[in-house]
């Protein structure tokens, strides 16, 4: 009975001092573990909410080289994170993955720190756009170009590069390209189609060319000026040497009649291409043939095929939540 009396208040103790430096572990501050932002946690947070009211999640990451990329750049970022390049490579390789409302946190920070960067707004708005917050992206937009006005221009190295790992824009280019579509997606035409005249200035391609060309051209015919709208794309000829926006060169090329209908081929596989189309030729329909009835038919099926943060589909959502009833 002695031995038992003076174990049981010990093993009590000794339960007594684990408890208390467990709790003391736990509720201490310093050692609790910080929640960081995880690419590829299962957790889908809304990104945006679109102009017809559908919720869209973060999608999951998967494997992959964008998602290898966005892990480097993490990295980078970690190891120096008052580096301007290294927070633009995050934020960029973080939208990549569609986590746009963790990049814009991301390009906000950065903007704390280099409030004279530029790039930092015009990255922001360009996510900006992605989730449908078109006021605030005009917004860096503007205070992008504040920005660079009198500065030299540079060519802007692309996250995803083409076939010919060329770049085909500059950083002047993209906040005007940008800020004209941020107009257009308002419906305020008159700023759009100013904004995409400044960018004319920094055209350097036949890419820049034809994508100016395809936006100008349906600006000026919403605004019943077929003239001008023919001028924005009297250069664009059958034979350019194109890279990338080889869907924006056909659109130009129809409005030119230089291709015919069925020239222009929806594959229905959800590609970019496909929602250019479909946009541009419900737009024609619109102000060319006065056909709202084929014009929603085009739109309906971007509306429910396409990508949800092409700018196509984004044009395509803002006409229908103006012109129409709700899909």
């Amino acid at each position: 009975m002695y031995f038992v009396g003076v174990i049981q208040p010990i093993a009590h103790m000794k339960r007594f001092v684990f408890i208390s430096a467990l709790l003391l572990f736990c509720c201490n501050p310093e050692t609790k573990q910080k929640k960081t932002f995880d690419a590829v946690s299962e957790v889908q947070y809304v990104e945006a909410v679109t102009l017809l009211g559908d919720t869209l999640r973060t999608p999951k990451a998967l494997p992959g080289k964008t998602l290898d990329k966005y892990k480097k750049a993490k990295e980078q970022f970690d190891k120096t994170p008052d580096s301007v390049e290294a927070v633009i490579w995050y934020g960029r390789r973080t939208a990549y993955l569609r986590h746009y409302q963790k990049a814009i946190s991301i390009y906000t920070d950065g903007i704390k720190k280099f409030p004279e960067e530029a790039r930092l707004y015009r990255h922001r708005g360009h996510r900006y756009i992605s989730v449908r917050e078109y006021d605030k992206a005009i917004h860096d937009f503007k205070m992008a170009a504040k920005l660079m006005d009198g500065q030299p221009d540079q060519v802007e190295p692309d996250g995803i590069p083409n076939s010919r790992n060329t770049p085909i824009s500059t950083l002047k280019g993209n906040i005007w390209y940008h800020l004209g579509l941020a107009y257009y997606l308002k419906g305020d035409l008159e700023n759009a189609l100013w904004a995409y005249q400044q960018r004319e200035m920094t055209n350097t391609n036949n890419d820049n060319l034809v994508s100016e060309g395809h936006w100008l051209y349906m600006i000026q015919r919403r605004m019943g000026d077929k003239e001008g709208a023919a001028a924005s794309i009297q250069d664009v000829a059958m034979k350019m040497d194109i890279i990338e926006n080889t869907n924006y060169h056909k659109m130009c090329l129809f409005y030119k009649e230089l291709l015919d209908l069925k020239d222009l081929k929806i594959k229905g596989d959800g590609s970019s291409s496909d929602d250019v189309f479909l946009y541009g030729l419900g737009n024609w329909h619109l102000y060319e043939k006065n056909d709202t009835v084929t014009a929603k038919t085009y739109f309906k099926r971007l509306l429910e095929e396409g990508n949800k943060y092409s700018f196509a589909y984004l044009a395509a959502e803002s006409d229908w939540n103006r012109l129409f009833e709700s899909p």
